[in-house]
């Protein structure tokens, strides 16, 4: 039996747009649904957990906020196996907990409470940066959110970064049955562009038929296992992160490897996911690759 699909719920209307995601993300992959709501109020209160009419106001909250998504995502697909828990630990504490038994962890892009202006609430980025499973941030337009492109985009990496989120990117195509767009990016250092032109033509010519050999050594196996995925390859001149952000406008997933560190605790991200995360116009699966 597979993990379930965990989604953090904590009432902001980022949080509702997540859970909707993820409930249509759950019946596609045919995974059950758990949702977890971090709420500190028994440490606040110095309380313990009450079923009588004189509950804590934070306790009521708690309560209130599961069962409304809990509602919520059994209206909106009663097909899907949902399960729920309040879980007495800071948010991001929690999710990274939750993400050691989950097939994949699903966040908004914006907690309760959080400043309007920031463009990734700081749970999302800390459980992106440090889970060690599949990290999806609900973020973007409505088309995006919607999945009317039909469309998913991954930005190839190294092997070394990016075998797993290969891998997770062609279980998405397949179950979404849509096209699956496999971005290399490539850069000619300036100092081989810099004298005549001639010169500066071959150099660019063999930086690409590099990036198309590595884009071609990375998906050989994930081709032969989904023969059925429709794959386009691209390798485009230019920054990675630009190139990935330019194409999440015609998306409706933008997936991307990250290096975690055995040990290691702190941020592992790098300028490729954060720029994803906080600027993308479709949701962002960070898929990490142990090392």
């Amino acid at each position: 039996m597979e993990l379930p699909l965990v989604v953090g719920v904590d009432g902001s209307d980022s949080s509702l747009v997540a859970l909707d995601w993820a409930v249509d993300e759950a019946a596609r992959r045919g995974l059950s649904l758990r949702l977890v709501h971090a709420s500190l109020w028994e440490r606040y209160e110095d309380v313990v957990p009450s079923s009588g009419p004189d509950r804590p106001s934070e306790q009521v909250m708690a309560e209130n906020i599961v069962a409304t998504a809990t509602e919520r995502a059994q209206r909106r697909n009663p097909g899907v196996k949902v399960s729920a828990e309040v879980v007495a630990e800071e948010a991001a504490d929690a999710l990274l907990r939750e993400a050691r038994n989950a097939s994949v962890l699903v966040t908004g892009s914006r907690g309760r409470g959080e400043l309007k202006g920031l463009l990734l609430g700081s749970v999302g980025l800390t459980v992106a940066a440090r889970a060690h499973c599949p990290v999806i941030v609900v973020r973007g337009d409505k088309a995006g959110l919607a999945g009317t492109h039909e469309r998913i985009v991954l930005g190839a990496g190294e092997p070394a970064s990016g075998g797993d989120a290969v891998r997770f990117a062609f279980r998405e195509a397949e179950a979404r049955d849509g096209v699956l767009d496999v971005v290399r990016a490539w850069r000619c250092p300036a100092h081989e562009s810099a004298d005549e032109p001639r010169r500066a033509e071959d150099s660019a010519h063999l930086h690409e038929e590099r990036a198309s050999a590595e884009l071609d050594a990375l998906l050989h196996d994930a081709v032969a296992d989904h023969p059925e995925v429709r794959i386009r390859r691209h390798t485009v001149e230019g920054p990675a992160r630009k190139v990935l952000l330019n194409r999440s406008a015609a998306a409706d997933l933008v997936i991307v490897g990250a290096r975690r560190r055995t040990g290691s605790f702190g941020l592992q991200l790098g300028r490729v996911g954060h720029t994803l995360l906080h600027h993308a116009q479709c949701p962002v699966a960070i898929v990490p690759q142990r090392v």
